[in-house]
């Protein structure tokens, strides 16, 4: 019997499909090994020895897989192809006994073919992939295990640092004060309305002199106004062309989350989460465990040159030749990507979106579809746009001339956009690209319209637009991304306000906090630094230890002089609520779940309440008021006051009453200015207002 162990019990399960009966596949549930949990367990003193532990809940998977080994003549260790599947087969490879020669295997698609071919092929554990995972690990533990305990002290106990996150941290906060600073700037639009009988047309003031210009005033709207009285209107150019749009490449780790967050309103988390599944396996009926993507924690936009051909194949057989480049559209991957696997694709076209969508949820199609549409849309020609700029100038002075605008767009050829699309709505730009104007034609002018506006302050970050600014500025890698804005909203650093994350006020004094004493650990340029020196660890450039070596005598000075500074924590905020237990009047604390009333005179009063959630609307199922609560994993939701005798929660605000058509949930959406009442099962919607 041949062993094979992987980290997730689904991917085993689809692996051991393509197997025959002389192999068994195992998994081991990710880490086994890991550092202790209450305390450093990095000997600093002998070149930052780490003391890896099995993890408590990993000790009976250890003896059924050592049971395993024992029967097994041969043992693969085929956990996922990056720097923490290499760490997770050396901790394997170590509590079980195992060589470091010939036991690896990789593969980047659970697939019969690469598997097969990766069975032939093993090879070493990589030690400087370990390394560099390592490197990491002792980093974040050395940063949180320092400076978490300095937050307890001086905001409030339960508080974490981390290298990587609070440098994310600072990217949110910095937003928010940027956002509170600006001061709006006046500015004024104008359009005119212009006859050429029998048509009209309206055109946009851009620029004077062919250089753009805003009007910033009143007075300077009204005099260029008084410029204009009685002067002809006059085509200055009319300019058509035929403009070409470039397919994007397939998916990476960034991209997809970027996309996704945006056109499914799903949290960074969750993409990874169904992606995850998409790679793995899932069950589909009649099928049993099958996997439908290559592996998805990447940074590269390389595909293999067999799926590039599979790829242009299926687009001439389903769309025709004028569809298919003459040669396959090539992709650059960024200089800071690692490029160790492949874009996400999907395994094989013939698995089409349509053949799941019955058999899989519906997030689970549509992160399939989205990928899936994405890799055939990389390989297909550019769209064409026929296009249409007309300048209209008036010689309003003898020095200045004001040009007004009117634009047009319309498709010519779908190209890649017959699949897949990011383009996004222009206000400025229109369908309609027939123009019967001709250079020289004087236009009569019929009205000016003009509205006064305010330039607005930076949008705060989505999830999209903050993983789009870490990938940028080198924060974090692929697989961090979710984990980062995760941990951020479970320790209230921020909140979503609703597509947008806020900076909390707790996140804001974290920040601060670290900034007095630590500034190079929120520092950009300095997190990016050492995501470039991990690298170099993996490439065999660096050694681990030389890197921790730099990095941890300047930062344990920065240590010893925030412990010596005094505490500056808040006060507790006295109530008028006395304790129910002894009289005295409690006062607010916060904790590690948020502010909770607690009694002053602890420990011999140990009384605590919580501070009672906002009411938010009426409990559609008895009728008493639903609150607004915080889940576990920091996700607000919203449930019944009358918990636990009314069990009513929703994540979606609920209207009021059920469905009276269909008797589900209902929930209220307020889009500008107008709520509305919209059935979660059937297509009810009813306005309010």
């Amino acid at each position: 019997m041949k062993l094979v162990i992987v980290e997730s019990p689904k991917k085993a399960k689809t692996i051991e499909k393509y197997l025959g009966s002389d192999f068994h596949v195992k998994a081991s549930g990710g880490h086994i090994c890991d550092l202790p949990a209450r305390n450093l367990g990095i000997d600093v003193t002998d070149n930052f020895r780490p003391e890896y532990v099995i993890n408590p809940d990993k000790e009976r998977t250890i003896e059924v897989l050592k049971q395993e080994v024992g029967r097994a003549s041969e043992v693969y260790l085929a956990t996922d192809p990056d720097r923490e599947g290499e760490a997770i087969s050396w901790h394997l490879a170590t509590a079980l006994g195992l060589p470091l020669e010939n036991t690896r295997i990789e593969f980047h698609e659970i697939s019969k073919k690469a598997v097969t071919a990766a069975l032939a092929s093993p090879r070493a554990i990589d030690m400087k992939l370990v390394n560099a995972q390592q490197a990491r690990r002792v980093l974040d533990r050395l940063v949180g295990y320092k400076i978490s305990p300095i937050l307890g002290k001086k905001i409030k106990s339960g508080l974490s640092a981390g290298r990587v996150q609070s440098a994310a941290l600072r990217m949110l906060v910095d937003r928010e004060r940027e956002i509170r600073a600006f001061v709006p700037q006046e500015y004024w639009t104008l359009q005119a309305f212009l006859d050429k009988q029998p048509d009209s047309i309206k055109a946009t003031f851009e620029e004077i002199n062919g250089k753009k210009h805003r009007i910033e005033s009143k007075a300077e709207l009204d005099e260029m106004l008084a410029n204009m009285q009685g002067k002809d209107f006059v085509v200055d150019s009319v300019k058509k062309a035929v403009r070409k749009s470039y397919p994007q490449p397939p998916f990476t780790t960034s991209t997809l989350q970027q996309d996704a967050t945006v056109k499914f309103k799903m949290s960074a988390p969750d993409v990874m989460k169904v992606a995850q599944q998409l790679y793995e396996g899932l069950e589909l009926e009649g099928e049993g465990h099958v996997a439908l993507v290559t592996y998805i924690r990447t940074d590269s936009v390389r595909v293999s040159t067999d799926a590039v051909f599979a790829c242009r194949r299926f687009i001439q057989e389903n769309f025709g030749d004028e569809y298919l480049p003459k040669a396959p559209n090539q992709y650059k991957t960024s200089n800071a990507a690692q490029d160790a696997h492949e874009a996400i694709r999907p395994i094989s076209l013939e698995r089409t979106p349509e053949s799941i969508r019955k058999k899989v949820p519906q997030r689970t199609y549509a992160i399939y579809k989205l990928i899936y549409d994405r890799f055939v849309a990389s390989q297909m020609m550019p769209a064409q746009y026929n296009t249409l700029d007309v300048r209209v100038g008036v010689q309003a002075t003898p020095t200045q001339n004001y040009g007004f605008h009117t634009k047009g767009r319309a498709l010519k050829f779908a190209g890649f956009t017959a699949v897949y699309s990011d383009a996004k709505p222009n206000d400025e730009e229109n369908g309609d690209i027939s123009s019967p104007l001709e250079e020289g034609d004087v236009l009569s002018l019929r009205e000016y319209k003009h509205e006064q506006k305010f330039t607005k302050p930076p949008q705060r970050y989505t999830e999209s637009s903050l993983i789009k600014a870490m990938e940028e500025n080198g924060i974090g890698r692929p697989s961090t991304y979710a984990s980062i804005i995760s941990v951020l909203t479970k320790r209230v650093y921020t909140n979503k306000e609703g597509q947008y994350m806020a900076a909390t006020e707790l996140g804001e004094s974290v920040v601060d906090e670290i900034n007095k004493h630590f500034s190079d650990i929120i520092d950009l340029k300095f997190t990016a630094h050492m995501e470039v020196q991990l690298d170099e660890v993996a490439d065999g450039k660096r050694e681990w230890q030389q890197v921790i070596g730099e990095f941890y005598p300047g930062f344990m000075e920065h240590v010893y002089a925030a412990y010596k500074e005094g505490s500056t924590k808040k006060p507790d905020e006295p109530t008028d609520i006395k304790c129910d237990k002894c009289g005295a009047y409690m006062v607010i604390k916060e904790g590690r779940n948020g502010k909770f009333l607690a009694c002053p005179n602890y420990p011999d009063c140990k009384n605590t309440r919580s501070i009672g959630q906002p009411v938010v609307g009426t409990c559609p199922k008895c009728g008493k008021n639903m609150l607004q609560k915080t889940s576990k994993t920091g996700k607000t939701f919203y449930g019944c006051e009358g918990f636990p005798s009314c069990d009513f929660a929703s994540w979606d605000l609920p209207a009021p009453y059920f469905c009276p058509e269909c008797g589900a949930t209902m929930r209220q959406i307020s889009y500008r200015g107008t709520l509305k009442y919209k059935c979660t099962k059937c297509k009810h919607v009813e306005v309010k207002s």
